[in-house]
């Protein structure tokens, strides 16, 4: 498949964070661009006014007639959480099309380009959007596929006017396999994938092929504590070739100092909060420096980063009350989210509103998430959304709820919740998940800021 050819595109599963950055590139290059997904949302409706068009049916005779054939002209993306007994990508299928993964795609995309591909279990979206700020504030420019909406540009992926692509590299169903980086970062490999990898000892496999496939005289860049051979390591807490230090806070702002063995960079503010962003944030600072970014730039950079949509986002933040809502869904993704909450507030009673994501992930992992969510003063606890899967017999958020220590909990439905923060006013809420938990951040958020 040769990209400069490419006139039509097609995506099944377009409303994804991955698919419409992918849905927005190609229309940027003048492509007709067209896509099918489950459900309307914010996302899918900006992808419309953007000029994109896309059907909510899974039906083929909603198919544009220039999808007819296919051809050298065409490309058919198709997310791998599409059912395979869907309409729409049985008719690309049976005519014959070539259907090609968002992550075969983006490794074409990148094939060519000077690439660097943030990995990882968790960290990755946030570390991915600080390198492409990074670029983008010193000058030095980049074009970026990132699995969030970065807030400071408020898209998915930007375009810039050379050849540095910033990508976050998905390790579902193997997907950064396709990639070859010049520069690779992997923040994390914890246990999470399991549906897909079977054990953790097939995940870690996974990121050691992907470590593995950066370019002669490339780059890797880890976390120290990951059982990696080779590269440049990285922490916010303990020994390592690059290093946080003197992590403070100040006016509820994070401070650090940074060091490696050539450059160190003192007081940095970070645009951000928690600890775990700081970690993120070193590792962006040594990929800027292998780009020869001067430090003050990159420390300017850092304290205009307003973050992601959805990792650790103030939603209120006055006297009388704090909301912060964060895409967490791994115990340790939660661990970090509630251990900042904590750290900056912690004369404060924390509620936290979570929404289990997938009945594996709850199966997997219930131990860890009642033993994380026990750090919470009081726990609002939704039902497992499934997301991509069928209901597993057994499981369900009371396994859970049952592990946990804390008494303050209770399960509830959506509106349900909505009702128990207006009669409870919560001085401190945080509201965590993957699934449709972000349809609660705007009611939530009138009810605190009309009380």
């Amino acid at each position: 498949m040769e990209l400069q050819n490419i006139k039509r595109v097609y995506l099944i599963g377009i409303g994804g964070i991955g698919m419409s950055g992918l849905a927005r590139y190609f229309a940027h290059l003048g492509c007709i661009v067209c896509g099918y997904d489950r459900t309307s949302t914010d996302l899918t409706r900006e992808l419309h006014n953007e000029g994109i068009r896309i059907i909510y049916d899974d039906r083929e005779d909603w198919i544009p007639m220039s999808f007819q054939t296919p051809d050298a002209c065409t490309l058919v993306i198709y997310t791998p959480a599409i059912p395979r007994f869907s309409e729409i990508f049985n008719y690309f299928r049976d005519r014959g099309f070539t259907l090609y993964k968002r992550s075969q795609v983006l490794g074409m995309i990148s094939k060519s380009k000077f690439t660097i591909a943030v990995a990882g279990t968790h960290g990755k979206t946030t570390t991915s959007c600080m390198i492409a700020h990074i670029l983008k504030y010193s000058g030095t420019d980049c074009s970026a596929f990132l699995g969030g909406i970065s807030s400071n540009y408020n898209t998915n992926v930007l375009f810039g006017k050379n050849d540095i692509v910033v990508v976050e590299a998905d390790e579902y169903d193997r997907s950064f396999l396709t990639l070859y980086p010049d520069i690779a970062v992997i923040t994390s490999m914890d246990a999470d994938h399991l549906d897909i990898y079977g054990n953790h000892s097939q995940l870690t496999e996974s990121f050691r092929q992907f470590a593995s496939q950066i370019k002669p005289n490339g780059t890797l860049i880890f976390h120290e504590d990951l059982p990696l051979m080779s590269g440049i390591t990285y922490s916010g807490q303990g020994p390592a070739d690059v290093k946080a230090q003197y992590i403070r806070v100040e006016d509820g702002d994070f401070y650090f100092d940074f060091k490696n063995s050539d450059t160190a960079i003192n007081d940095i503010k970070l645009g951000i909060a928690g600890v775990h962003n700081i970690e993120n944030a070193t590792a962006a600072i040594e990929v800027a420096l292998k780009l020869n970014i001067d430090p003050d730039l990159i420390k300017g950079a850092l304290e205009s980063f307003k973050g992601v949509k959805r990792r650790f986002e103030y939603i209120v933040k006055t006297k009388e009350h704090i909301y912060i809502d964060d895409y967490a869904h791994h115990p340790e993704e939660l661990r970090a989210a509630i251990a900042s909450v904590k750290r900056l507030y912690p004369h404060k009673k924390l509620t936290t509103i979570f929404q289990p994501h997938l009945f594996t992930r709850t199966r997997d992992f219930a131990d860890g998430f009642a033993e994380v969510l026990d750090m919470s003063d009081e726990l609002l606890m939704l039902d497992i959304y499934p997301a991509r899967e069928l209901p597993i017999e057994g499981v369900s958020a009371d396994m859970i709820l049952d592990r946990m220590k804390m008494l303050n909990k209770r399960k509830c439905g959506k509106q349900e919740v909505v009702e128990l923060v207006r009669i409870e006013k919560p001085e401190l809420l945080l509201t965590v998940g993957a699934g449709d938990i972000d349809q609660l951040v705007q009611p939530l958020k009138n009810v605190l800021e009309n009380v």
